[in-house]
């Protein structure tokens, strides 16, 4: 499965949520009549009534949540695809983020960092956040100045980070 959206909170009283976008076509996955699976499973399977922008942030109405209490239920949950449903990129510089988490993280000399855990979708430019054995996450811009190669096929991705980066 797939994340696309995480709903962080409720927006009003008449049942609408906040979703925390995590993909690249959120005008694509986030329609009326869309279905997600999700995560706690429980939660679902949710099918958008509603979707709109609202200062920057995509506003989710649900159906048959109706009010600020059902909308309250539903904080924190990821919404999920199947990511055979997902078309992958075309273009070689471009990577669906199923691609790259579980990839190994090394620098340019090979050392191993960790492994891609999530890609998180910023207005700048994308972070790739990076579980370090017993150092805990790294974020890393998604820039090709940081992340010179990925190779999808060998499983890793080269990362040259400036000094102190990962010591954040």
């Amino acid at each position: 499965m797939l994340v696309v959206g995480r709903l962080t909170r409720p927006h009003g009283v008449r049942g609408d949520l906040i979703c925390e976008v995590r993909t690249d076509e959120p005008e694509k996955r986030f329609t009326s009549g869309s279905v997600f699976v999700t995560d706690p499973e429980a939660a679902g399977p949710l099918t958008v009534a509603a979707a709109r922008w609202y200062q920057g942030k995509m506003l989710l109405t649900i159906d048959g949540v109706s009010d600020r209490n059902g909308a309250e239920d539903l904080r924190g949950v990821l919404l999920c695809v199947d990511s055979a449903d997902v078309d992958t990129p075309t273009d070689p510089d471009e990577f669906a983020d199923h691609q790259l988490v579980g990839l190994s993280v090394v620098d340019v000399e090979g050392e191993t960092i960790g492994v891609v855990a999530r890609v998180d979708h910023s207005p700048a430019h994308d972070m790739l956040i990076v579980d370090r054995p017993g150092a805990g996450q790294a974020l890393i811009p998604f820039i090709r100045q940081m992340v010179p190669t990925v190779d999808v096929d060998g499983g890793r991705i080269v990362v040259d980070p400036p000094q102190g980066l990962l010591d954040l």
